[in-house]
């Protein structure tokens, strides 16, 4: 982690990801306009199917097929000699061939197409391994993550997309950040998901593995945050709207990921359209504070949670509408402004 960086960046707004526009130039110039500081590149789902957040990652993974909105793996034909092939990219750090095209990102291209030189910081984001490998299915439905050798090449395929976009960013501003979007970690533990702690955490930190910048994980459900804060993630995103005293039930956790120099991203600005014509700069920054004293309360300074912070949306904005998702930025951007002028001193 870049030393001291949380100090400069402390209660900054950033956005996870997704936008419900479909021209990447129009979504980049609402990032600009209101996350100027630490513009993260806009997702757009709406746009086509290879924009979805599973898609978006797709390309390049050993039998992939995608059939309509359908993805998936197939294991009849020659996977063997894929995988080889995949793991001699892998090993010779072949970083071109995991490069995210246009045709997948349209508003990753455009926001690397502008200046950003003024900023603290720019953020990406690429869909995390637990839950690709839980979404994308062998030709038999079953989730490739349940097959220890696909999964194995998931994380590496997820490492190997994370490091081409770290080295797109990195010419852009003085620091970067990447994301692994992991809202599957919500259903971890659950009756559907059987997967171990130790592969949660082993697929994590081989997904970022080789990553020189800030990396976070964002989950827009509850999640058990003790397995995400014992990962080598620098940031850890959450839906703090709905789910802020979850992270109260991890104090020690919190505690230590804090001291070591972690930043908490708190998803403060719900995505629920009725919720947010109801909500205020105010009534958003004492649900913020509400979240952060019953950590206090349970040992966990409140300098270090009030400085070591960014504010976020709960989730991405992609499936609201574009009114929704812009007033949703522009009441994001205020309450930064006013949390940092209550808060943040200096």
């Amino acid at each position: 982690m870049l030393k001291d960086s949380h100090f400069e960046l402390s209660g900054l707004p950033t956005m996870v990801g997704s936008m419900p526009h479909t021209d990447p130039h129009k979504a980049c110039s609402l990032v600009a306009k209101f996350l100027p500081e630490i513009p993260a590149w806009p997702q757009l789902p709406k746009r086509s199917f290879a924009e979805n957040m599973y898609a978006q990652c797709s390309d390049g993974f050993p039998g992939v097929a995608i059939e309509g909105d359908n993805i998936y793996v197939n294991r009849s034909e020659g996977l063997d000699q894929q995988l080889e092939q995949f793991y001699t990219s892998y090993l010779n750090r072949e970083l071109n061939q995991y490069a995210i095209s246009r045709e997948y990102a349209a508003g990753l291209h455009a926001f690397l197409e502008m200046d950003w030189s003024a900023s603290l910081a720019v953020k990406g984001q690429v869909t995390g391994p637990i839950t690709w490998g839980l979404v994308v299915t062998d030709e038999n439905r079953r989730p490739i993550i349940y097959d220890d050798a696909l999964a194995d090449a998931v994380a590496k395929h997820i490492n190997m997309k994370a490091i081409w976009m770290q080295e797109r960013l990195r010419p852009l501003s003085p620091t970067s950040i990447i994301f692994l979007d992991e809202p599957y970690m919500a259903s971890i533990g659950s009756a559907f998901v059987s997967i171990s702690r130790e592969q949660i955490t082993r697929l994590l930190n081989d997904a970022f593995s080789g990553i020189d910048c800030m990396k976070g994980v964002h989950c827009c459900g509850n999640t058990d945050w003790s397995m995400l804060l014992a990962t080598s993630i620098d940031i850890l995103n959450f839906d703090a709207y709905n789910y802020g005293y979850t992270i109260a039930l991890y104090p020690e956790e919190v505690k230590a990921f804090l001291e070591r120099g972690g930043v908490l991203a708190w998803g403060i600005v719900g995505r629920d359209e009725d919720n947010l014509n109801n909500e205020t700069v105010s009534s958003l920054i004492d649900r913020l504070i509400e979240g952060m004293s019953n950590l206090e309360k349970k040992g966990v300074p409140f300098r270090r949670i009030s400085t070591q912070c960014l504010i976020t949306p709960s989730c991405g904005l992609g499936t609201v509408s574009v009114e929704a998702a812009e007033w949703a930025l522009e009441l994001l951007a205020n309450v930064s402004k006013e949390y940092r002028k209550r808060y943040i001193k200096g």
